[in-house]
This record gives C-alpha cells, sequence and structure tokens, in this order.
C-alpha cells in the first residue's frame, strides 16, 4: 500500500506516479543485463562505453541523437536464434530457416552480418528487396512479405529470382502467376494465412486474427492453394502465418502450429508441402520488468507441439521457417541524446493523465498496461494527494523512435557520460517535437541532479527505431554507427537540412 501524500514525493522515494511494475533502482547508474547492450559497461570514470568505444567519443564524433548498434551482439543474436532453431528441429527430424526479417532494420552491413549467420533475408517492399541485392544477398535467399505488392514490385522479385514471394491474398496468386509466366519463371510462393491465434500484445502488433489486413482466413486455405497449384508458373513451398510481435513465451507458435498443421495435411493430399513458416515476433526486454522467454525453450516447445501434431496426424515433419527480427537486433541498439531542458511538474496523483499514446503498453495485459499509459497507479491508493514529475527534455524524440507514441510502448533511460550519487527521481524522458504525446522514455528514475548538456542513452533501440524515423518538424534523421572490437564505423549516414531543403522544390534555383 503507497501512503497518500499531500505534497511532492521525495525524491528518494517511490513515487505514487511510477507504474507498478517499475521500481526504485537501487543504483541509478546501473545497467540492466538483459536490457543494454552485452558490449555496454560503465567505466571508473562514469562514462558508459559500447564495444570498447566511450559513448562521450561517439557523440562528439557524430552528434546526437545517435543510434548505436552493437555488432559482435547482433552477430551473436543471429547465431544463437538460428541455431537454437535448427537444432530444436534437428532433433524431430526436421530443420530450420531462418530469415532475418529486414523491416526490423536494414542496412547494407545488417545483410552481410545475417547473411554470415548463415539466415536468410525477409523483405516486405521494393526498396527493402533493392537494398538486400544491393548489399549482395543472394536472390534464392531472400523472401518477399507484403500485402499489398505493385506489379513493378512483383516483376522486379520474379525477375532477380527472389526465392520466395508470400501471397497475401487472391488477388496476387493471379498477379505472381502472370509476372512469372510472362518472364519464364516457375516462381517459389508461400500462402500467408490467419491461424487465429491473437498475440497478447498491442492490437496493432497482433496479426493472425481475421479481421485485418494481413493473409486469408484458415478455412479459405485449401481452395487458395488448388487455384495456385493451377499455374504452372507457380510453385507452391507452403503455408505462412505470422501472429504478431513482441511474443514472450510459445504458447501462440505451439498453437498456431497446431492449427496449421491439420491444414497442411489435408494439402499433402494433393500435391507435395515442403515447409511451413511459422513467421518470427519473438520478444526482447526493454525494461527490468520484461522476461521473455529464452529461445532455447521457445524452441524446443514449438518443436515438441510440431512433432506430436504430426504424428498425431500420421505425417511427415515438414521442413520449418522462422523469421526473427527485433530479437536479434533489438537489444543490440541504444540511441544516445543530450538532455536540454528539464522541468518539474507537480501532479495531482490519481487524475487521468493519458498521454494518447495508444490502448495499452506494448507487451503488457494486465492493468500496468493503463498505468504505463497514463502515469495513474492501478490500484488508486494515493488519490487526492499530489506528487512530482520531472520532464527531462532531449535533441531527438518521436521522429527518431515512434513506437511509444505507436504502441505505448516502455522503454529505459540511463546517464552515460557521467556516475552519480544523487538519489534517484522519477522522469519522463521527452522529445523536442511540437506534441503533447511525444514521449521516449514514459516512467523511468535518473539522478535527482540530471542538468541540461548530460549525455543520456535509452538502450533496446535497435528495431523499429531507425526503421519508423521521420522528417517530422523538418529534423534530420540521424546517422546509424555500428560499434566492434573498440572501434565505431557508419552504417548509415546522418541527414542534413541542406539534403532537406533540396527536396523541396519551391527551393529551386534560389
Amino acid at each position: 500500500m503507497i501512503p497518500e501524500q499531500s505534497s511532492p514525493a521525495p525524491t528518494g522515494g517511490s513515487n505514487p506516479l511510477a507504474p507498478d511494475w517499475l521500481a526504485v533502482p537501487a543504483d541509478v547508474n546501473a545497467l540492466a543485463p538483459g536490457v543494454w547492450p552485452t558490449g555496454a559497461d560503465r567505466r571508473d570514470d562514469g562514462v558508459v562505453e559500447i564495444a570498447g568505444v566511450a559513448v562521450t567519443d561517439l557523440a562528439a564524433s557524430f552528434g546526437t541523437p545517435l543510434y548505436v548498434v552493437d555488432e559482435q551482439m547482433a552477430r551473436d543474436n543471429a547465431k544463437r536464434i538460428s541455431g537454437a532453431l535448427n537444432d530444436a528441429m534437428t532433433a524431430i527430424g526436421s530443420s530450420a530457416t531462418c530469415y532475418y526479417a529486414g523491416k526490423a532494420f536494414l542496412s547494407a552491413d545488417v545483410v552481410r552480418w545475417m547473411l554470415d549467420s548463415g539466415l536468410g533475408i525477409d523483405v516486405c517492399s521494393g526498396g527493402e528487396l533493392a537494398l538486400a541485392l544491393a548489399a549482395g544477398a543472394p536472390p534464392a535467399r531472400i523472401g518477399f512479405h507484403g500485402n499489398n505488392k505493385s506489379q513493378t514490385e512483383i516483376d522486379r522479385a520474379v525477375t532477380s529470382g527472389v526465392g520466395t514471394i508470400v501471397l497475401d491474398s487472391l488477388q496476387e496468386i493471379d498477379r505472381v502467376a502472370a509476372a512469372a509466366a510472362r518472364h519464364g519463371v516457375r516462381q517459389g510462393v508461400r500462402l500467408r494465412i490467419n491461424s487465429g491465434v491473437h498475440a497478447q500484445t498491442h492490437d496493432f502488433l497482433a496479426t493472425a486474427h481475421e479481421d485485418q489486413k494481413f493473409g486469408l482466413a484458415l478455412t479459405a486455405a485449401e481452395s487458395a492453394v488448388a487455384e495456385i497449384r493451377a499455374h504452372d508458373s507457380l510453385d507452391f513451398i507452403g503455408l505462412h502465418c505470422h501472429i504478431g510481435s513482441q511474443i514472450f513465451d510459445a504458447g501462440g507458435f505451439s498453437e498456431s502450429a497446431h492449427r496449421l498443421l491439420a491444414v497442411h495435411a489435408r494439402l499433402l493430399e494433393h500435391g507435395p508441402v515442403p515447409s511451413l513458416n511459422l513467421g518470427g515476433g519473438f520478444g526482447i526486454a526493454y525494461t527490468e520488468a520484461d522476461e521473455p522467454t529464452a529461445i532455447e525453450t521457445i524452441a524446443g516447445r514449438i518443436a515438441e507441439t510440431v512433432e506430436a501434431r504430426c504424428v498425431e496426424l500420421g505425417i511427415p515433419v515438414p521442413a520449418l521457417a522462422f523469421e526473427p527480427g527485433r530479437s536479434i537486433i533489438g537489444g543490440a541498439g541504444v540511441t544516445l541524446y543530450t538532455v536540454g531542458t528539464t522541468k518539474d511538474v507537480t501532479v495531482d496523483v490519481g487524475v487521468d493523465h493519458d498521454l494518447g499514446v495508444g490502448p495499452g503498453a506494448e507487451g503488457r495485459t494486465d492493468g500496468a498496461a493503463a498505468a504505463a499509459t497514463s502515469g495513474e497507479r492501478e490500484d488508486g491508493t494515493a488519490d487526492g494527494g499530489t506528487a512530482l514529475r520531472r520532464y527531462v527534455s532531449v535533441d531527438g524524440g518521436m521522429s527518431d523512435n515512434a513506437r511509444p507514441s505507436l504502441y505505448g510502448a516502455d522503454y529505459t533511460v540511463r546517464i552515460v557520460d557521467r556516475a552519480s550519487d544523487a538519489e534517484p527521481q522519477l522522469v519522463r524522458l521527452a522529445g523536442k517535437h511540437c506534441e503533447s504525446g511525444d514521449i521516449v522514455v514514459n516512467a523511468d528514475y535518473l539522478p535527482a541532479d540530471v542538468r541540461p548538456g548530460d549525455l543520456v542513452a535509452v538502450p533496446a533501440t535497435g528495431a523499429y527505431c531507425f526503421s519508423l524515423a521521420s522528417n517530422y518538424n523538418f529534423l534530420t534523421r540521424p546517422a546509424v554507427v555500428a560499434v566492434h572490437d573498440g572501434r565505431a564505423r557508419v552504417l548509415v549516414r546522418g541527414e542534413t537540412e541542406d539534403q532537406l531543403l533540396a527536396r523541396d522544390a519551391g527551393l529551386d534555383g534560389r
């Protein structure tokens, strides 16, 4: 029970504005294992290094905001995840192919890291396909997604030799078949099916229920596959399903596989079905409260379900395919910011302070979701008092990390250019955009002496941050830098204002 307060909370104690899942840190300088990159460490002088590179040197060389990626961690994650999945499927007499989900974050170097680690590349637009090909990805190791592929995109995929195109609608069957016939190609295809298994995350991240834009209903699979098989220019590889994102356990994957294999078995009566693609969506820890299940455990449980279901149905175990993205690159990324201003706000506790950032925090299914979005405690025990929230504004925001605004996603933050022995203070890390919902970290504790000029970092930003970045308010998109063995190199160059101005035709000839 948190006592009522009639005056602002002291900095050293629990703040009633903090969501239930957020604990006051014993050490406000500590970098939580599992949330920060494996290569992150705080030196004796208080400066954080990532892969042996001081964040202060990175900020001095490349400016802030700045995306930083621990290359070795990304490579290790790719090998560990793909290895765990393949080992689990090999144990039941099958195998697993992994495609890196490029939508999480794609650059030429990342494509090469994934290929070196034995993964294929999953793309979902003509631009992503162009980048993968330009980076040297063998076309046969590319899978092409998308619910509304243009004719140009389909033709490019077919003529470049893309291994599989995931068909997302009945119209696409005819479009891809016609393109393949026109170019004299027999095109490998998968059919995206909605298994009806709803991932228990944010509604916008759950992609296997029927009332949404992706794929076909499970009941439509057999007739659609019959249509695919009627085209000599198409080679049916198998079914595909993706149940959502930021999933912490194996239950949804297992149930989805159980349902899909029943259809898979019926399809085998009329022709070969070489594989089954269960998609991706494996979750990561964004905060210390997040506890994703180890990929080795998830892989083992999926394999158990697949083996038991195939025995029940009397069919061979198919080859499996998966599409991890966030689980590979997400935790390897950190975003650096410089603090500009701070502001203390006295807040009436128990009043709804909803930021309007979505129906609930991503990945949370209990009352903590509302608390994470609104700042109000779920139990309401502190009604009637006031408490202090400190706004810490940085030089980026929703233009470099849209996820809190889109999904109510939670992050954590630490000062990284110094250590502090000041008491913990509840803060909200705000961006500089002209939106009240421009929040990077809804709630965390920083030292009470946080001040303008501090360098702060938000971990677990390797996925869906650069990919969703924008030029809102005419901000330039930051650079992406990889760190490895004490050295830094640019993966993606940061934009300049001159580049933004050059796009405006009204300034031609000035």
